[in-house]
C-alpha cells in the first residue's frame, strides 16, 4: 500500500476503493504502472512530484515500514481487520492510518467532542463534563488535540481513566500545537494517537478539515461544544451529516451562532442541553438495525 500511495498517481480516496475492490494493493500497483493515469494533484501532502521505478518504490516502502515499526508506529490499511470500522463504512475514509498507541474493538463506541481553540471557560466546563458522562457511560471520547475544548476533552477522559483517542492533523513525529505535546504522548501511552498522514508530515490548511473528516467518520457521532462560523468544529458536524453520522450541538451554540441554528433544522442534528440527552439518543440511534456500530 505504501508503494501505491508513493506513486501518486491518483487521489487518495480513489485508491481506497480500489484496493477494495481488487482485494490488493499490489494489483492495483500493477494496474497503475500499465495504465496512462496522470498523476493526481496531491499538493505535496502525500506523494513526491516524481515517480520512481516499481522496485524503487517498494524497496523505500520496506525501508519507511521497518522505520516507522522503530519508532513505535503501526500502519493499518483499509483492508486490516485492525482498521476503525466505523471509518471503514464512510465514502471519504483514507487508505491507511498511522497509530500510536493501539485502538480496542470498544473505540468503535466513540463520540467526537470538538469545539473552539480559543474556549470559553463555560465551553471548557462543558466539554469536561460531556467527556466525563461519557467515559461513565461506557464510551470512547474522540477529539482533535487542538487547544481549547479538544484539550479539556481529552485531559477529562483521560482524568477519568477512560479511552480517548486523538485523530491529529499532522504526522505522529510532530506535535501540533506544540504546548500538546506532552499529552499526545500520554494519550499514546494509554490509548490511541491517529493520523492518516506520513509521519514527518507538517500541519496545514488542508490537513485540518481532512482530519476533521476521519475523526467524525471513526466517531459514532459528533458533538460541538462551541464554534464560530470559522471553526473547525462546523466543518465537522458539516462532514458528519455528509457521513450519515448524528451531529449534538449544545443549546448554547444554537441560541448564538447563525449556523448552528440552519444546522438544528437538518435531518441528523440534536440539539441537547445536559449530557445525559447525548447517549440516550446515542442508544437509541444505535440500537439493533443501525447504520454505525
Amino acid at each position: 500500500m505504501v508503494a501505491l500511495l508513493r506513486l501518486g498517481r491518483r487521489p487518495w480516496i480513489d485508491y481506497a476503493n480500489l484496493v477494495e475492490e481488487r482485494g490488493s494493493a499490489s494489483a492495483v500497483l500493477s494496474d497503475e504502472l500499465t495504465s496512462h493515469t496522470q498523476p493526481g494533484d496531491q499538493t505535496g501532502l502525500f506523494a513526491p512530484a516524481d515517480t520512481p521505478a516499481a522496485e524503487d518504490l517498494i524497496a523505500t516502502a520496506r525501508v519507511d515500514l521497518q522505520r516507522w515499526t522503530a519508532q513505535s508506529m503501526q500502519l493499518v490499511t483499509v483492508l486490516d481487520p485492525a482498521y476503525p470500522p466505523n471509518l471503514r463504512a464512510v465514502h471519504d475514509r483514507p487508505p491507511i492510518l498511522f497509530i500510536r498507541g493501539g485502538l480496542t474493538p470498544g473505540d468503535a463506541k466513540g463520540v467526537a467532542v470538538v469545539g473552539a481553540r480559543t474556549a470559553t471557560a463555560t465551553g471548557v466546563k462543558r466539554a469536561q463534563a460531556i467527556a466525563r458522562h461519557l467515559v461513565d457511560s461506557g464510551y470512547t471520547v474522540i477529539s482533535g488535540l487542538a487547544a481549547g475544548i479538544d484539550t479539556a476533552a481529552h485531559a477529562a477522559a483521560l482524568d477519568k481513566r477512560g479511552r480517548t483517542i486523538a485523530v491529529i492533523g499532522t504526522g505522529l513525529a510532530r506535535s501540533y500545537p506544540p504546548e500538546n505535546r506532552a499529552l499526545q504522548r500520554r494519550i499514546a501511552t494509554k490509548c490511541a494517537v491517529v493520523s492518516q498522514f506520513w509521519p514527518d508530515s507538517p500541519p496545514s490548511r488542508r490537513s485540518f478539515p481532512m482530519r476533521n473528516a476521519v475523526m467524525s467518520g471513526i466517531a459514532l457521532a459528533t458533538v460541538v461544544i462551541e464554534a464560530s462560523h470559522t471553526s473547525g468544529a462546523r466543518t465537522q458536524a458539516r462532514l458528519a451529516l455528509a457521513q450519515g453520522r448524528p451531529v449534538f450541538l449544545l443549546g448554547a451554540v444554537v441560541d448564538t451562532q447563525p449556523w448552528a441554528r440552519e444546522y438544528a433544522t437538518r435531518p441528523g442534528t440534536h440539539v441537547v442541553n445536559d449530557p445525559t440527552e447525548i447517549t440516550a439518543a446515542l442508544e437509541r440511534l444505535t440500537g439493533p438495525g443501525s447504520l454505525v456500530a
